[in-house]
């Protein structure tokens, strides 16, 4: 026994510090049983003992456990066999490989996100390179504080780690010495033109009366741009690049542009901000980021990017196209999502309607399964609309053998029985009757579900773990011995009353076993003949619908 516990005092030290701080019972017993299957068996006695380690983890501080888990030489890395299944990287040396994810703190991350996040933490992993989790926080009229802790929150519940955080507005002196370099060089140059005129004559492929300045001319604009002279939208900063070219991201796009809207991180100290390309160039090259894995719809910026790079002398970074997916019915596009919160359509970014990471949380998805999904599809570059079931699948596995079962009943029909019986016995996990079993009092009145009732009125049915009974409003019990008849749920007058949220935002009411009232928030429950839930608040009961 002190053995196992050593082995559950591990697995929840490193589930705490790879999920911020904070060890999850359910998910140290996925893992116990990931490396111990037998453990399915004995999962009543271990339970109480996982809930007391995790407990006493969870009451440490994180240098106390951090100290811990280096004495035990516990690693707290993603398992390696998610690597193996990476094709290898182009021109890749072990120890010499840098990736980063940048995401824009404009949203919750969404399995989109996810994907791209995961697979740069892997590919520096395998090659025991660098990973650097870099905020793109360059449009201050859409970034906001609460987006910062969400997306390091959701990353790093998915497991991810990284070795070094940036926040690009941060940096911004060293973007302007940038932009004054290539100024100077005569590589950029200060438009004041119209967006209208300029975007007619970028798609002409026709330069502007700005084109051929001075480099000193330049810089003396560039001078009272910075110290304020101009208002937002009067003038930006533009590469010279090639007119003629049939990619038009080269045909001089936008490098900085004066937006004046307080920064969650600066207040109003900076009001000229880098685009995209030159954000995302600059970072890649000053940062030392050797590949990167990212959207396809990126795909015709790649060669701007590594154009700015070399003309900073960086070596340009290798950029890995992947295929954008969706899942079905689901809005990913974080432009959507504020218009739909906006409009009041949707509740929240953790809408039982979403893909977003805290979506999936709230409703009872692990991050182990969102990995094993995320990982299946692989680096395809064709785009993809991905059923929910492919997730499902993946979620399904390590959630069936730890979750107890539970009968709930919605729309319920009252029924009364022709004889009395005091309880009925029923397992916690049909396939592991070591677990234990729950006690369900009945009394005469039992209630069952309308759909059931309407279905098998004036038929013989099975109360599941209970008796045979010809189904009416008075309902005759004929045996209660197993026979093959259909079987439904059901629950005596003693119950709990409970609220269920869709996965289309519906609410569902109904009533549960007693029992069901022992189960705490967080933990994923199955109710038998409706679906799994996660138990989203203990007063009142409410859970999200998982899945079937």
């Amino acid at each position: 026994m002190k053995e196992l516990e050593e082995k559950i005092f591990g697995l929840a030290l490193r589930n705490s510090l790879i999920h911020n701080g904070k060890a999850n019972p359910g998910s140290v017993l996925g893992s116990l049983i990931s490396q111990n299957p037998e453990i399915k068996k004995k999962i009543k006695e271990v339970k109480p003992i996982i809930d007391e380690i995790v407990e006493r983890v969870n009451a440490m501080s994180v240098e106390e456990q951090m100290k811990e888990a280096k004495k035990r030489k516990i690693s707290l890395e993603v398992e390696s066999k998610e690597e193996r299944g990476l094709p290898p990287l182009p021109n890749a040396e072990v120890g010499r490989v840098v990736t980063a994810f940048p995401p824009e703190p404009s949203g919750y991350p969404h399995l989109g996100h996810a994907k791209g996040a995961l697979i740069n933490y892997l590919y520096a992993k395998m090659y025991k390179g660098k990973f650097i989790l870099r905020f793109e926080d360059t449009n201050p009229k859409l970034v906001k504080e609460e987006f910062y802790k969400i997306q390091i929150d959701g990353y790093r519940w998915l497991g991810i780690k990284w070795d070094e955080l940036v926040y690009i507005s941060d940096h911004l002196e060293t973007f302007y010495k940038y932009a004054e370099k290539l100024i100077k060089d005569g590589h950029f140059y200060l438009c004041s033109c119209p967006v209208e005129v300029m975007r007619e004559k970028r798609a002409k492929g026709e330069e502007c009366i700005h084109r051929n300045q001075t480099p000193e001319e330049n810089m003396k604009l560039w001078k009272e741009m910075l110290s304020g002279k101009y208002n937002e939208g009067e003038i930006v900063v533009r590469l010279k690049g090639d007119l003629s070219h049939k990619n038009t991201a080269m045909r001089d796009p936008t490098m900085l542009r004066i937006l004046r809207h307080a920064h969650p991180r600066h207040g109003d100290k900076y009001f000229i901000w880098p685009s995209y390309d030159f954000g995302t160039a600059v970072s890649d090259g000053h940062w030392g980021v050797t590949h990167r894995i990212r959207s396809k719809e990126f795909e015709l910026r790649a060669e701007l990017q590594n154009y700015i790079q070399k003309l900073l002398g960086f070596k340009p970074t290798i950029i890995i196209e992947q295929a954008r997916f969706n899942l079905k019915g689901v809005p990913a596009s974080k432009r959507e999502i504020r218009k739909l919160i906006s409009e009041g359509k949707i509740k929240g970014w953790d809408d039982p309607r979403l893909s977003t990471l805290a979506a999936l949380k709230r409703r009872g998805f692990l991050p182990e399964a969102i990995r094993n999904f995320l990982l299946k599809m692989g680096l395809s570059k064709h785009e993809s609309l991905v059923e929910w079931t492919a997730l499902e699948t993946e979620n399904r596995k390590i959630i069936d053998p730890i979750s107890n079962r539970y009968f709930f009943v919605s729309d319920p029909v009252e029924i009364v029985l022709d004889k009395k019986f005091k309880e009925a016995k029923a397992p916690l996990h049909p396939d592991d009757p070591k677990r234990g079993y729950r006690i369900i009092p009945v009394g005469q009145k039992i209630y069952v579900d309308k759909k059931d009732f309407e279905k098998f009125r004036g038929k013989e049915v099975r109360l599941l773990h209970l008796c045979n009974v010809v189904l009416d409003k008075k309902s005759r019990v004929t045996s209660t011995n197993i026979k093959d008849v259909p079987k439904i749920h059901w629950v005596s007058d003693k119950n709990v009353k409970v609220k269920i949220v869709m996965p289309d935002a519906s609410v569902v009411d109904g009533l549960a076993e007693p029992d069901f009232a022992k189960e705490k928030t967080n933990n994923i429950i199955q109710f038998e003949r409706f679906g799994f839930c996660r138990v989203d608040s203990e007063n009142p009961r409410i859970c999200y619908f998982t899945h079937k």
